[in-house]
C-alpha cells in the first residue's frame, strides 16, 4: 500500500467508512423509493465503486485473489466485477488449477472443483466488506459477434444455467448479478433478450426473487435502450468505453437514464480504464498515448455528478490480470502487480468516501447552480446537490474561476470548501452570503488541476 496517498484525514475516513460497510455487510441491496440509488435494508445509502477484475476467477490464484481483494478493500472499493465463464476463452482455458467450468463445455454439466474458487472468492470478500458484481457469463457464449466464444447458450439452457447458478450462490447476500458481459442485447434483424430474459428468470426462481440484477452492454451504448422495460432488470449500467477518444459525455447517459419510467439507478460500468491506449480500435497508433490518472477522474465525477448511483473504476493490466504467463491484450504497459497502486485507483476511492460522507449530496444533478459559462467536453462542468437544498458539489476538470448562483441553496450563508480530487484533501473552508452569485477561485488553476467545490447552507 502506497501510504504516501493516506494522510491523517483521510485515513480516519476511510476507517470510519469501513466501519459503516461492515454494519450492512450482511445486508442484500435494494433499490431506493426514489428509483435512483441502492440502499441497504435499513435504507442507508449504498455507493457502487466498481472495479473491473473481469479475469479474476480464471487467472489468478487463491493466494492471488485474496491479495488483490485486499487491495481493493483498503482503496475503499465496494464492488468487484468478475465473470464465471470469462472472456478470454473461458470455456476450454482453465484456470490457474487445471479446472474449466464445465464438462466437454457443456452448460448443463457443470465443474463443481472451477466453481469452487468462486464460493471461496465470494466468501473472502464478505469477510473485506465487497460484493462481488457477479456476471454469470461474458457475452460471447451467448453471441460471439466477436471474441473466442462458443455460443454454449439458447433460452433452455440459460434458464436452466441460471437457476443452477443462482442456486449455488441464493444464501450468499453479497452479490450482485450482472447479466451482458459486453454485448448488445440486440441489434437490426437480431435478438438475443429472449436468452438473458432466460437466464435472469432461472436466478430469480433460485433465489426466491431476492436478487439485484444489471447489464453491461457493448461500448457506447447502456442496457436501458433494449432493457429498461424488463421487469428483472434492476439497474441500468453504460459503457463509455475506450474508443471514442477523450471525455466523452458519460453525463448525458446517466441524463437519458434518469429521464425514463420507471426510474431505475444507472451507473458507467465501464469508462476509460488507467493506463488503456486511447481508441486503440481498429489499429492503435502510439501519439494518441494511454488514459491516465486525470482522464479517469473525470468521467468518474461527472458521471456521478449527474445522478448516477456509484461508478466503476477499471484498469487495462488489472482487468486481463496480464502477467508474464498471459499473452498482453490491445497494448497494456505494464503488469497487473504493478498496476495495483496506479493513482487513478487511489483517487476513485477518494471519489467513494467523499460520497459516503455526503451521501445525499447527488440526489439531484442541478447545472442551474453554475451561473458562469459551462464548457464542453474536456472543460465541462457538473454540479449536484441534495433534495433538500443543503449541499451542493461542483466538479471542475480544469481549475477555473466560476460563479455560482447560491440561490439554489437554502441558507443565508454557504460554506464553501474546495476538495481535491488527487489527494482526497480539503482545503480551508470559507463563509459566504448565501442568495447571491458568487465567484469562486480554486487553489490551483489549469489543466489537470482539477477540483469539486463542496457548498454547505447554513
Amino acid at each position: 500500500m502506497d501510504k504516501r496517498f493516506f494522510t491523517l484525514p483521510v485515513l480516519l475516513l476511510w476507517i470510519l467508512s469501513g466501519m459503516a460497510q461492515q454494519k450492512h455487510m450482511a445486508d442484500r441491496l435494494h433499490v431506493s423509493a426514489d428509483g435512483h440509488f441502492l440502499e441497504h435494508a435499513d435504507g442507508a445509502p449504498f455507493f457502487w465503486l466498481g472495479d473491473t477484475g473481469w479475469e479474476l476467477f480464471h487467472r489468478l490464484s487463491r493466494e492471488e485473489i485474496k491479495s488483490y481483494l485486499d487491495n481493493r478493500a483498503a482503496k475503499g472499493f465496494t464492488v468487484i466485477q468478475a465473470v464465471a465463464l470469462a472472456e478470454m476463452d473461458g470455456l476450454r482455458t482453465p484456470n490457474v488449477y487445471g479446472q474449466t467450468p464445465f464438462d466437454n463445455q457443456d452448460p448443463a454439466k457443470p465443474n463443481n472443483a472451477y466453481f469452487s474458487l468462486i464460493d471461496s472468492t465470494i466468501a473472502w470478500a464478505m469477510q473485506r466488506n465487497l460484493y462481488i458484481g457477479l456476471l454469470p457469463t461474458w457475452g460471447d457464449k451467448v453471441t460471439q459477434l466477436w471474441g473466442t466464444g462458443p455460443v454454449v447458450f439458447d433460452s433452455a439452457k440459460a434458464y436452466a444455467y441460471g437457476k443452477w447458478i443462482g442456486s449455488r450462490y441464493k444464501n450468499n447476500t453479497n452479490i450482485i448479478w450482472i447479466l451482458g458481459g459486453d454485448r448488445p442485447a440486440a441489434r437490426e434483424n437480431e435478438d438475443w433478450r429472449p436468452v438473458w430474459r432466460a437466464m435472469a428468470a432461472g436466478i430469480k426462481s433460485a433465489t426466491g426473487n431476492k436478487c439485484l440484477i444489471a447489464y453491461h452492454p457493448s461500448g457506447g451504448s447502456s442496457s436501458s435502450q433494449w432493457l429498461h422495460n424488463e421487469p428483472w432488470l434492476n439497474v441500468n449500467t453504460f459503457q463509455s468505453g475506450h474508443g471514442n477518444g477523450h471525455d466523452v459525455a458519460c453525463w448525458d447517459f446517466v441524463t437519458k437514464d434518469r429521464g425514463l419510467s420507471p426510474p431505475k439507478p444507472t451507473l458507467d460500468a465501464e469508462p476509460n480504464y488507467e493506463d488503456h491506449p486511447v481508441s486503440p480500435w481498429p489499429k492503435w497508433n502510439p501519439d494518441n498515448g494511454y488514459f491516465r490518472a486525470y482522464d479517469v477522474r473525470k468521467q468518474l465525477y461527472r458521471s456521478v455528478f449527474a445522478g448516477a448511483c456509484g461508478v466503476t473504476y477499471g484498469h487495462h493490466a488489472i482487468w486481463q490480470f496480464m502477467g508474464d504467463k498471459q499473452e498482453a491484450i490491445n497494448y497494456p504497459d505494464r503488469g497487473w502487480k504493478n498496476a495495483m497502486d496506479r493513482p487513478g485507483a487511489f483517487q476513485a476511492g477518494y471519489l467513494c468516501r467523499l460520497m459516503q460522507e455526503y451521501p445525499s449530496a447527488n440526489q439531484q444533478p442541478n447545472n442551474k447552480l453554475i451561473a458562469s459559462a459551462n464548457g464542453e467536453k474536456g472543460t465541462y462542468q457538473q454540479a449536484c446537490q441534495s433534495a433538500d437544498g443543503k449541499i451542493a458539489m461542483v466538479y471542475l476538470p480544469v481549475g477555473t474561476e466560476i460563479k455560482i448562483d447560491l440561490n439554489f441553496l437554502k441558507g443565508k450563508t454557504v460554506n464553501a470548501t474546495w476538495f481535491d480530487p488527487r489527494t482526497g484533501k480539503k482545503q480551508a473552508t470559507q463563509a459566504v452570503s448565501g442568495r447571491e452569485i458568487h465567484a469562486f477561485t480554486p487553489p490551483a488553476l489549469g489543466v489537470e488541476n482539477d477540483w469539486v467545490l463542496l457548498l454547505q447552507a447554513i
